[in-house]
């Protein structure tokens, strides 16, 4: 109720940081269908990936009620028309509701939703919402997110600022807050998860997904814990580059799906991870610029080894050749490895590392949520990584990892494993 008290007075930006079951998304579907009744426009409910859009909404059955959570929101009475293939609900305010995927995010662009639904905006990517958000600046709509505790990342900075933002309302509940579930509930909740995960995955995941905690670790996560120790040892904060050493680039370059860059110093003692980039549907033109506009001196950029796959742009050029016929060079173009190599040497780039956390949010963020893909058949965590949108941060640092594991101590500015 506190929170749809505070949308009923206005409010336009909220922030539901709930326990697992206590009624998220069924507070924003009512709450959608209110005002797309109210004021016409077009309306959107995001989920983190389009392919489970379908699976946790559009055909998502109310336990309590027997019913749809889309029928129950949205009677069939207030429709005009239901596109099942494209989740959209048209009704006879004038108004259209949609399920889709912020990780298609781009293909949204130029849409004027009214009304925005971040749901489990903790797995979702949040450039989502920073180049939607001007929309509903411009016309004054509203955005709701909601989601439970997945480490300090993007849905903690987003509530953090709801508690002192003036227009904002945050709100996080706990089971001890609810009373949804008993104690006695939990504990067998407890025992259970910790006979198919173990006691220590078990303690992270009840106090995460039941008490809201920001620092139980991730389960499956790759890295959050040696990023949870940098935190504590102070490793990240402001990172000042220092010109007397050269700047080393680490590559992950995607064609449709995102190129991200991570910018290095090595020096005698540390690692120093200076800033972090990342970009979409862009040409090497782009990426060349940035290189070119950062304030440093480079020894060489490190590239995965489908680098020189054809063809980047409408110029039939290969990667590799692209960014050296702009001046990007010298460039390291890494042997195929394993996947889990390059995640252990990953691993071993972060001990004595720094991070300078303004410049390098969006990558610790990815670098934190990059996990394991959980099998929920087997009941296991399964070898490979989970494909979303931290993939391309985490695929970069690993290419940074192996591509530097073995360079020399010495920092002459000169083109060291340089391949072209």
């Amino acid at each position: 109720m506190p929170l749809w008290s505070a949308l009923e007075g206005g409010c336009k930006r909220a922030v539901a940081v709930w326990h697992r079951r206590a009624g998220k998304d069924d507070l924003a579907l009512h709450w959608s269908c209110r005002q797309a009744i109210q004021t016409p426009g077009t309306y959107w409910h995001l989920l983190p990936q389009s392919n489970q859009a379908r699976k946790a909404v559009w055909d998502a059955v109310d336990p309590h009620t027997g019913r749809r959570r889309i029928d129950w929101a949205f009677p069939e009475a207030l429709r005009e028309t239901t596109r099942e293939q494209d989740m959209l609900i048209r009704l006879k305010s004038g108004s259209t509701w949609q399920v889709v995927g912020s990780d298609n995010y781009n293909a949204l662009i130029g849409s004027p939703p009214i009304g925005i639904v971040y749901s489990e905006y903790m797995l979702s990517d949040p450039m989502a919402w920073s180049l939607l958000r001007p929309i509903l600046l411009e016309n004054g709509g509203w955005a709701l997110f909601n989601g439970t505790p997945r480490g300090r990342n993007h849905l903690h900075a987003i509530y953090e600022l709801s508690q002192s933002e003036p227009g904002w309302f945050g709100q996080l509940l706990t089971v001890n807050d609810t009373h949804l579930f008993t104690p006695e509930q939990m504990e067998s909740e407890r025992r259970q998860i910790a006979k198919e995960r173990g006691d220590e995955e078990a303690e992270n995941i009840v106090r995460q997904e039941y008490y809201c905690s920001w620092d139980a670790a991730i389960p499956g996560s790759y890295y959050g814990r040696l990023l949870a120790t940098l935190e504590a040892e102070d490793c990240i904060g402001h990172v000042p580059y220092d010109p007397r050493y050269p700047v080393i680039t680490g590559w992950d370059i995607g064609v449709g799906d995102s190129t991200a860059i991570w910018f290095v110093q090595r020096t005698r003692t540390e690692l120093r991870v200076l800033d972090y980039y990342e970009a979409s549907g862009v040409g090497a033109d782009h990426y060349a610029r940035v290189i070119r506009e950062k304030p440093y001196t480079y020894d060489y950029h490190i590239l995965p080894h489908d680098a020189d796959d054809r063809e980047w742009g409408h110029n039939a050029m290969s990667r590799v050749d692209s960014l050296k016929s702009l001046g990007v060079r010298p460039l390291r173009i890494m042997a195929r490895a394993s996947v889990d190599d390059g995640i252990n040497a990953g691993r071993i780039l972060l001990h004595g590392a720094r991070f300078d956390r303004v410049k390098c949010e969006r990558g610790l963020n990815a670098l934190r949520q990059y996990q394991r893909r959980w099998d929920e058949k087997l009941k296991t965590f399964s070898s490979a990584p989970l494909h979303d949108w931290t993939s391309h941060a985490a695929d970069a640092w690993r290419y940074l990892a192996q591509g530097i594991k073995d360079a020399p101590r010495e920092h002459a500015n000169r083109p060291a494993y340089s391949v072209t």
